[in-house]
This record gives C-alpha cells, structure tokens and sequence, in this order.
C-alpha cells in the first residue's frame, strides 16, 4: 500500500513541485521585467546588439562566427555547431542596453568556446546524455514501479538517468556566469557602454541567470520528490 506517499491519501511530495513552480515563475518575471526596463533605455554609443556583437569577436580575433537574426523573443543564443551568435530581434537591432548587455553574454560564450573554457566543453559533453536522461527517466520510473513495484532496478535507473538531467543543469551555471562576467568586462573595457550603463547591464544579466538558478534548483527538487516516491526499498509485499 502506498498511501504514505499519498497515493490513496494527499500526496506531500507535490509541494516540492509547487515550490520548483513559484521559483520558476518569479525568475521569469524577474528577468522580464527587468529587460522591459532597460529596453527603452538607450546606450549613449547608439550601438545595437549586433553591432555591439561583431565589435566584440573582432576585438577578441574571433572571425569566423556570424551574427544573425532568429525570430523569437529572447531567443538568443550561441550555436557552436553552426559557428553563429543568433539574437532575437529586440537584441539584433535595438541600441538598449538590455540589447547589447544580451548580446556581449552571448559573445561570451564564443569567447569561452574560443578559449577552451572546461565547464563550456563538459556541458557540451553532457547534452547527450542529458537529452537522454530527461526524456527516458520518467517511462522508466513508471515502468519499473509496474514491474518491480517502488525501489525495483528499473525505477533505479530511471531516477539515475534523470540525474543526469540535473548534472547538466548544475553545470549550466558557472558557465552561464562566467559568459556574463565576461560581458560586463568587455563592455566597459571597450568603452561600448559608460560605468554607469555597465550597471544597468549587470542588472539584466544578475536577472537572467536567474532563470538558470531557477531551472537547476526545480530540477533538483523534482530529483529529490522522485527518490522520496520511487527510490525506497523494493516493497515485496
């Protein structure tokens, strides 16, 4: 009988979801808030996104990668495979500072990727298994409870696989950081944003690494409500 975990009864472990939810929902709307904001906020350079971008690989003896626009709203992002920063059209043309703060983030990524950054290469090590794990994990888990019933192998190696999911997630986040950290030194040693203006960008990067905090601390919390439900011992009974 699993009425302890709320299978007959209310089910507690639920509230970890609802937790992981609200800290998903406030980073998302700390994040869109705070680039609304700085949107209508003009850089005195007059530099859009993209430009700021191209400046940003030139002056780092970057050549070969492309700036373009992708359709979306911040939707931007670095593809390594394709060699292409692409920015969402509120960044690409726009001279906010939200836009070029944006924009120098991805740049960082490009230079990570140029300089060999390790946790740059042990995420991209990590997709694959982590595309795996997130869309495997949940079949299994249920598969192995009809099978085995809770703590079976099957349901074991579900919440492993899964795991996997929140190793990237972890990962993600110095990573994220340090593509920010970057950014905001480039764009006040470059002189394409004033001191006072790097502020401001510093504030739209703090709020969108938010949403990678968010993202790894539901992810563990729903880790954490999977081995409280289906990682016990085996119940035989």
């Amino acid at each position: 009988m699993y009425g302890g975990f709320g299978y007959y009864y209310f089910d507690w472990t639920y509230i970890l979801v609802l937790i992981g939810v609200v800290i998903s929902m406030a980073a998302s709307a700390k994040v869109n808030g705070t680039f609304n904001k700085y949107s209508r906020t003009w850089s005195r350079s007059g530099m859009t996104g993209a430009e700021a971008a191209r400046r940003i690989l030139n002056a780092n003896g970057i050549y070969d990668v492309t700036v373009r626009q992708v359709p979306g709203n911040l939707t931007d992002h670095f593809d390594p495979r394709s060699r292409t920063v692409n920015l969402s059209a509120s960044v690409y043309g726009s001279t906010s500072i939200s836009a070029i703060g944006v924009a120098a983030h991805e740049c960082g990524h490009v230079i990570q990727d140029a300089r060999e950054y390790v946790p740059l290469k042990i995420r991209a090590a990590l997709v694959p298994v982590a595309n795996i794990g997130s869309n495997l994990a949940i079949p299994l888990i249920i598969l192995g409870v009809i099978i085995g019933g809770v703590g079976s192998p099957l349901a074991e190696i579900g919440i492993l696989m899964f795991s996997l999911a929140v190793l990237f997630q972890l990962v993600t986040l110095p990573v994220e950081f340090n593509a920010s950290s970057r950014a905001l030194r480039i764009l006040g040693d470059s002189r394409i944003l004033g001191e006072d203006e790097v502020r401001q960008a510093r504030e739209v990067l703090g709020a969108a690494a938010l949403t990678y905090v968010a993202a790894a601390a539901s992810s563990i919390l729903q880790l954490l409500r999977l081995v409280i439900l289906f990682g016990g011992r085996r119940n035989d009974d």
